[in-house]
């Protein structure tokens, strides 16, 4: 027979954990770095902004494909180099279009521009050879790591089938010197860029906090702008930057803005929305406009991603459905609600709630 167990999902900080003894494997695989501080910013970041998910599966998918992208940017060119290439090989379609012509003014405009292909190539010539050493530099660790990796994993392969003797001189031997030359590896490259700290690595395979924001702004369309904020910055001048889109209206911005403090201090309750606002006033005043404001400022930025629900829409009673979703044993049942789907995929937002006079009051 079977037992029940049941498997609840680990805390923040046991995903952290969980992560710091899985980075070593990814490491390995992609051939990149992944700071401590990237793994904590995947556990912490995937917590609050991938809702439809647990931990410690989407914070683990996080530091792969963030690990993963620097990979693939460190065996891309370098936006740099790319850009000189590129204009090179303009240049050189020119002149060679130019060749064809015969008269004075074809020949002195090539000659510029051979001139300008040499001078551009020169630029070019050190910003490859950084580059190549940079992809060197991590492509020897990496190499170091894959062959560290099946060092060990003969090693245990020996020891299960008795072959005491290659064990020993695989964990004594081999295995301590490969370790030796990662360590001293590292170090040196370590030391190579405190020591050129003002100077632009063309790329590094460090995967650092800010990659981690670069997959959530990619998952969730969240710029990562506003996920490197925090909540203290967002909020410190939110009610002068609500001002100075919706003018006239301080009133009402005051009271926005001092019930989302109020939230944010922990003053409200915790299974309830940071806010619920009316707002009631002639056409042109600033209802819509406000909600976007807020919107823009809190979460976004973008606000076609702004959850707006007509409800002229919701004049019969039972047009509720649609926005919650039908009852259980119902067509529709497993579909969702307009608002309530909405809501699930993307639960840092603002819904506003249009022409609501026009709703049925059953509805409301």
């Amino acid at each position: 027979r079977f037992q029940q167990v049941l498997v609840n999902e680990p805390s923040v900080e046991a995903t952290i954990s969980i992560l710091r003894g899985l980075s070593d494997s990814y490491e390995r695989h992609h051939g990149v770095r992944i700071s401590d501080a990237a793994l904590v910013a995947a556990a912490q970041l995937s917590d609050k902004y991938i809702t439809n998910r647990f931990l410690p599966d989407k914070a683990i998918d996080l530091m792969d494909e963030a690990a993963a992208a620097r990979r693939v940017q460190l065996d891309s060119r370098p936006e740099e180099i790319d850009k000189f290439e590129r204009r090179i090989m303009q240049l050189e379609i020119e002149s060679a279009a130019l060749s064809r012509e015969k008269d004075k003014a074809s020949k002195q405009r090539k000659a510029k521009v051979k001139e300008e292909i040499a001078n551009l190539k020169e630029e070019l010539r050190p910003l490859n050879e950084k580059w190549q050493a940079d992809r060197g530099r991590a492509d020897e660790l990496k190499n170091a790591k894959e062959k560290l990796a099946v060092l060990e994993a003969k090693s245990a392969a020996a020891e299960r089938v008795g072959d005491y003797e290659k064990a020993a001189d695989l964990k004594y031997g081999a295995i301590p010197d490969l370790k030796a030359h990662i360590k001293k590896v590292s170090e040196t490259e370590e030391q190579r860029k405190q020591e050129n700290t003002g100077e632009d690595n063309m790329e590094s395979e460090i995967v650092t906090p800010h990659h981690i924001s670069e997959i959530i702004s990619r998952w969730t369309g969240i710029p990562v702008t506003k996920l490197t904020q925090t909540d203290r910055d967002r909020l410190l001048k939110l009610g002068d930057r609500l001002k100075e889109r919706v003018i006239g209206q301080d009133a009402a911005v005051n009271e926005v803005t001092d019930c989302i403090l109020r939230s944010k201090a922990g003053l409200a309750r915790s299974n309830q929305p940071t806010g619920s606002f009316l707002f009631l006033g002639s056409t042109g005043v600033g209802k819509t406009e406000l909600a976007k404001a807020l919107f823009s400022e809190l979460y976004d930025g973008d606000e076609r991603h702004l959850v707006r629900i007509d409800m002229s829409e919701y004049t019969e009673q039972h047009s509720v459905a649609r926005l919650i979703g039908a009852p259980p044993g119902y067509i529709g049942h497993d579909e969702g609600g307009q608002l309530t789907e909405a809501v699930r995929r993307r639960p840092y937002t603002v819904v506003l709630f249009d022409e609501l006079e026009k709703a049925h009051p059953r509805v409301l």
